[in-house]
């Protein structure tokens, strides 16, 4: 008695020992229990053959249809199909409780099928360590791919925003230092070249405020070497400050020109994969005068220059003088010959009689020549002065001039504070001069390829400006096209869990049931899951 008390407490004790078994191991358990066969596989071709064409005839009905929905079906949806079945067909049940249905018929084999040697153990078994092991896994990690893939867009389409900001602000900074809104760039240029006495005017109005800095140099010149120099040491400078912005003719000859004629700058505004109408070609250069090219008269072999110059018979040109054998050798030309009794009057010492033409009609401010000497003299200036300042500053410099054994009243009474302030007044006007936006107008006036350079450079950032927004927008419709299709895949995902999760608990039951009802647990699964 107490031996069979003791076996049954045994026996009780098993059964409350529950049977875990590694899911990724499930199918080589149950072969090595002897639940299933090796050759398990073979026959569920046959079988899955018949429930593909069991499908094909199917009636309508919402619990089907979900059952057949987001995954692989089963033997255990085909126990659930021949229970609805048993709904859809009870009309064709005979008496003998045999269904007359021919879809009932073919379900009811498919399971017959099934149970033999428990193939659909072995089948149910295969399907949970494809889902644990690679479907839901893939899943998963698709699904994490496309939200990096989305972060990776993010962070791209930041930078090309970032380039097109940095863009944008190197093309309004060019912008508003030449003055233009960049709609017309070349029409707009051109525009601007108005500007340029503006700028001329205000430099020589500080020119007038640096006259002493001008006098002090030449001054301290003139006591170190002992003697003046003939035109002073910053010609240009003291030629501004007296005169003004005059043009370069007047500057040369010192005299005003009886007539002024600039050279006419052409700037093309077209775009320039437009072509000229009538085919010309635009050298930049005025127009010569006192030819009519279009009226020359070839067809004689002569050209008729308007004058009255005529050929003789000789071929000779007659210009109105005497023949040079008429006159004795030593006699034919006095050229001792006073310009009082020549009766010639001169009226300007300058070229061309008195008419300014090409640079020298030019504003000594806007010659590039005279415009460079300028500039060079101010830094001549400049140097002068950032020397006087060490040289007053460094007290232990025994090369120093001293200041007081100058007999100028301006070089005796020059200290540090007034030396710097005229450093600056220098530096004002050289900053002004060399202003970046009066160097690009300046540029823009005299070389019209400057303007097509100038102009193709800003509508190269206009179109890298363009150039990364598509990029931006580019990365952005790609990141909704990735959010969308992990957006897709997740009710997937979840379907496919939720299978599995049944299938799990399916297994579990029917290996219970097959060990007296003991508890079965498939490990490995929850962490997937």
């Amino acid at each position: 008695m107490n031996i069979c008390n003791a076996w049954l407490f045994k026996l009780r004790k098993d059964q409350d020992i529950p049977i875990d078994i590694n899911s990724g191991k499930l199918l080589e358990w149950l072969v090595s229990r002897r639940h299933c066969k090796k050759d398990w596989a073979t026959h569920i071709l046959k079988i899955r053959e018949k429930i593909n064409n069991a499908i094909q005839d199917m009636p309508e009905h919402k619990d089907i249809t979900k059952l057949l929905s987001g995954t692989f079906i089963n033997y255990f949806h085909c126990k659930k199909i021949v229970e609805i079945l048993k709904e859809t067909e009870a009309d064709t049940k005979n008496l003998f409780g045999r269904y007359g249905s021919q879809r009932m018929k073919d379900w009811q084999e498919i399971i017959r099928m099934y149970e033999k040697d428990n193939l659909y153990l072995a089948e149910a078994a295969s399907m949970l360590i494809r889902n644990v092991s690679y479907e839901i896994p893939g899943f998963k990690k698709q699904i994490q791919k496309l939200e990096q893939i989305k972060v990776d867009f993010e962070k791209k389409e930041t930078e090309y925003k970032k380039s097109e900001h940095f863009l944008q602000s190197e093309f309004n900074n060019l912008c508003k230092q030449l003055g233009i809104s960049g709609v017309k760039i070349k029409k707009e240029l051109a525009e601007r070249i108005i500007d340029l006495p503006l700028y001329y005017d205000k430099i020589i109005k500080q020119l007038n405020g640096i006259e002493n800095v001008v006098e002090f140099y030449n001054a301290f010149v003139q006591f170190t070497h002992g003697m003046p120099r003939n035109e002073g040491c910053v010609p240009l400078l003291k030629y501004l400050i007296e005169k003004g912005n005059t043009t370069t003719y007047e500057y040369t000859y010192g005299e005003a020109p009886i007539t002024v004629t600039e050279p006419n700058y052409h700037i093309d505004v077209e775009d320039e994969d437009e072509n000229n109408e009538n085919n010309e070609i635009d050298f930049g250069c005025p127009a010569v005068e006192g030819i009519d090219f279009n009226n020359i008269d070839l067809d004689g072999g002569e050209i008729d220059f308007g004058g009255d110059i005529q050929l003789e018979d000789g071929g000779e040109i007659d210009w109105g003088g005497v023949a040079d054998d008429s006159v004795p050798a030593e006699e034919a030309i006095d050229f001792n010959i006073s310009l009082e009794e020549s009766g010639i009057v001169v009226e300007s010492v300058g070229t061309d009689g008195g008419h300014a033409t090409g640079t020298q009609a030019l504003s000594v401010l806007d010659n590039p020549e005279t415009r460079n000497e300028f500039i060079n003299q101010l830094y001549e200036l400049e140097a002068f002065l950032k020397m006087r300042l060490y040289e007053f500053k460094n007290e232990n410099n025994k090369n120093t001039l001293n200041m007081t054994q100058m007999q100028d009243a301006s070089l005796q009474h020059t200290t540090v504070d007034t030396t710097q302030s005229m450093l600056d007044s220098v530096q004002v006007i050289l900053s002004e001069a060399l202003d970046t936006k009066l160097k690009h107008l300046h540029s823009i006036k005299h070389s019209p390829r400057y303007v097509d350079v100038l102009a193709s450079s800003l509508k190269q950032k206009q179109k890298m400006i363009k150039k990364m927004q598509d990029l931006a927008q580019s990365m952005r419709n790609k990141q909704e096209e990735t959010l969308s299709q992990a957006d897709a895949l997740r009710p997937i995902l979840k379907l496919v869990v939720q299978k599995t999760k049944e299938l799990q608990s399916e297994i579990e039951n029917d290996i219970s049931k097959k060990y007296k009802n003991r508890e079965v647990l498939l490990t490995g699964i929850i962490n997937t899951l």
